[in-house]
């Protein structure tokens, strides 16, 4: 019995070590899996992230780049203005102004392609299968086109001897053109012809399994259009509208060629205000300073987000 007993321990020594064994194999072929991601991550997210964050707090040089001296006034100069002679610091909301701006253009720029992007989406989910294709095309054909080439298309349909103004003179709505370009509706508009598929495309991968059937049930429960609408199409498709605000409203913060040509420089953009600290404003350190800002602002937004969208999921079951 002694022989057996040890012979039973020995058993189960030698099975919990195959089991720490193969444990160990699978973390490590997982990671191995991970690696290519982790590094990709690492070297084009991370990597250029940190050097943001280490000029962020180093002086402007004189003729760009940086001077490795430890500095904070980058961040400083987001809220104030340095006096030239006696150092002392004025309060300046110039850049919030160009940030509230940014915010405010990219969420309307996200409810536009709600309002316009929905509907599309509904209506090429509730097509035959063998004709939504040729919709999907249609919708992702224009991202064949470069982006500029797309902006400078909508400058000349808003300018001022554009599409628009030659064809309301012509029906003798208006006698003198309007003056639609380098204002914030020529941006708003480039912005929701660019970042429209972004809406579309996310909320049509929630619809195209949706059981339309379920739409007639709602009404044989003498269900409104708008009930069957807010308790059975919107929780459906949830997900999916999410996906497209956040799709829509971070490249829209930080949007560079629309704004500057829609725009004309006139009505800056977060984007614009990076790109031109660090080219003719030869100030890097602010420049990444306004980066982060935006990131540290788009994180906590998010954030928030998530913790409301999960406080009411919770408070719904």
């Amino acid at each position: 019995m002694p022989g057996a007993s040890r012979i039973s321990r020995d058993a189960n020594t030698t099975l919990l070590m195959a089991k720490k064994e193969r444990s160990r194999q699978t973390r490590r072929a997982r990671f191995l899996l991970l690696l290519p991601v982790l590094l990709v991550i690492g070297i084009f997210g991370l990597f250029p992230l940190s050097i943001a964050l280490v000029y962020s707090f180093l002086e402007p040089g004189t003729y760009g780049g940086v001077e490795w001296v430890f500095s904070t006034d980058a961040y400083v100069q987001f809220l104030f203005e340095r006096d030239i002679f006696d150092d002392t610091l004025t309060f300046n909301s110039a850049y919030l102004q160009i940030f509230g701006r940014s915010f405010g253009l990219a969420f309307i720029t996200m409810i536009g392609t709600l309002i316009l992007g929905f509907p599309v989406a509904y209506f090429i989910a509730a097509r035959p299968p063998e004709q939504r294709n040729f919709w999907l095309f249609a919708i992702t054909l224009p991202f064949w086109t470069n982006l500029l080439i797309r902006t400078y298309s909508m400058l000349l349909i808003v300018r001022d001897e554009g599409i628009v103004n030659l064809l309301l003179i012509n029906m003798g709505i208006i006698n003198e053109p309007l003056e639609m370009l380098y204002t914030d509706g020529a941006v708003l508009a480039g912005l929701v012809y660019s970042y429209l598929p972004f809406m579309i495309l996310p909320i049509y991968a929630s619809l195209e399994k949706f059981d339309f059937s379920l739409l007639e049930a709602g009404h044989d429960l003498y269900a409104s259009r708008v009930q069957v609408f807010r308790h059975i199409i919107i929780p459906i498709t949830r997900p999916g509208i999410v996906a497209g605000c956040v799709l829509v409203l971070i490249p829209a913060l930080g949007a560079f060629i629309t704004p500057e040509l829609l725009g004309g420089g006139k009505k800056l953009m977060i984007g614009n205000l990076i790109a031109l600290q660090f080219g003719a404003g030869r100030n890097w350190p602010f420049g990444s300073a306004a980066a982060l800002i935006l990131m540290a602002l788009v994180l906590i937004s998010l954030l928030i987000s998530l913790r409301v969208g999960a406080a009411k999921e919770g408070s719904h079951g």
